[in-house]
């Protein structure tokens, strides 16, 4: 398998390039659109065809390039079936397959950070791309899009932390420094959702979480809920109710939305 990890500075997220060897096929995960002309590029160089950009969720801290890339490339747009994204190609089910070549993804959904998040597991290789589910010793917020902290605590200890304990994890960020893990070390040093602590211990840490309001949020999620193809333009003409991330968080599930917008969450 062609394996390629890839870095965006500002916001510290991981994209995962995988590719097939024999047939030279692509897909490419968590997109960033600041780096469509890089990631363009390295394919090119690797001689490979995109079939897929894939998204682990609607992400709040970045703009993603897929549909750029289906614009520039002609792959297809895959996202959990469950995020809102309206012009996806590819709705994907739990349990369901994405298959670029002679290799496969199968599709595990992780609810919890948001409600449509999913993880692409490749069992044949070892590695999960976990998006924002489960990081390097954390996890993903809960406070925002149809965030929820019991969810999240099931996906990680039922669905993720099942896998095989030398399955290495990739996630969709680290500031750190950190690059990968393994399921065995999460279940030993994520202190947040080890195997030690029980769900209402883990919802009264979310809880006490006091996160920055992510500074591009009011743009990426209307964006991100359209393949990141919204334009400055649209953005405008829609008007500033349109793209609040109270409006987009009402209308995804949280009611309560209003009460968050300007708060240090």
């Amino acid at each position: 398998m062609i394996f390629r990890q890839l870095f965006d500075p500002e916001t510290s997220t991981y994209s995962y390039l995988l590719g097939d060897e024999s047939t030279r096929q692509a897909v490419l995960i968590d997109s960033v659109a600041e780096q469509f002309d890089r990631d363009v590029l390295l394919l090119r160089e690797l001689e490979l065809e995109l079939a897929y950009a894939l998204e682990t969720h609607v992400h709040a801290d970045h703009v993603t390039a897929s549909g750029r890339l289906r614009e520039a490339l002609g792959c297809k747009v895959g996202v959990g079936a469950l995020s809102g994204v309206t012009n996806a190609d590819v709705l994907l089910e739990d349990g369901g397959v994405v298959r670029y070549g002679e290799r496969e993804l199968r599709v595990v959904s992780t609810p919890g950070h948001t409600n449509g998040c999913v993880t692409y597991v490749d069992d044949a290789a070892g590695a999960a791309f976990t998006g924002d589910v489960l990081l390097i010793r954390g996890c993903g917020r809960t406070d925002f899009q149809q965030g929820d902290a019991a969810e999240l605590f099931s996906s990680v200890r039922t669905r993720l932390f099942t896998l095989p304990d030398d399955t290495r994890i990739h996630p969709g960020h680290d500031y750190r420094g950190r690059m990968m893990s393994t399921v065995a070390e999460e279940k030993r040093f994520n202190l947040r959702i080890s195997p030690d602590r029980n769900v209402d211990e883990f919802v009264e840490v979310m809880r006490g979480l006091d996160l920055a309001y992510p500074k591009k949020m009011d743009v990426a999620v209307p964006a991100n809920l359209q393949s990141g193809l919204v334009s400055d333009t649209q953005t405008a003409e829609r008007g500033a109710e349109a793209v609040s991330v109270a409006d987009v968080m009402e209308r995804h599930g949280r009611q309560d939305a209003e009460a968050w917008v300007g708060y240090s969450i």
